[in-house]
């Protein structure tokens, strides 16, 4: 069994990371999912989120949201919507969409298919802080 596997994960924008490391977590749709080496292969929906790494001994963060994750050949493939290293994170443009977000969903008029729309973007705008003050 390899001891490293290769975690890439990519936006529509960009590759947001592309390295070799000891284990991943990501916010799968039904629950985190941690993924060693050898692990069985798998494909899942994201959600909004955290995903953790390990590398060399340490422990990184990414916010995710959207898309799919992928395990096959000890390799972790991550197709997300969105994805930020905590030092990207605009903390005041998070917290303006979260305020602004609350407002909007206190007195929802709209559809339901744009009040789930709303809803993840206040999820996203509140991981996004909660990963910034963790860094």
């Amino acid at each position: 069994m390899a001891e490293k596997i290769e975690l890439e994960v990519v936006t529509p924008e960009r590759r947001v990371l592309a390295e070799p490391v000891e284990m991943v977590t990501v916010p799968g749709l039904n629950g985190e999912l941690g993924i060693l080496p050898g692990h069985t292969p798998l494909i899942s929906q994201l959600k909004t989120g955290v995903l953790t790494y390990a590398q060399d001994g340490k422990n990184s963060q990414l916010h995710v949201s959207g898309g799919f994750v992928e395990v096959r050949d000890d390799k972790v493939s991550v197709l997300a919507e969105v994805a930020e290293r905590p030092e990207e994170i605009d903390v005041a443009g998070a917290r303006s969409a979260r305020e602004r977000l609350e407002k909007q969903l206190s007195g929802w008029s709209g559809s339901e298919e744009d009040l789930e729309i709303a809803r993840t973007e206040l999820a996203r705008s509140e991981v996004r802080l909660q990963l910034a003050a963790r860094s």
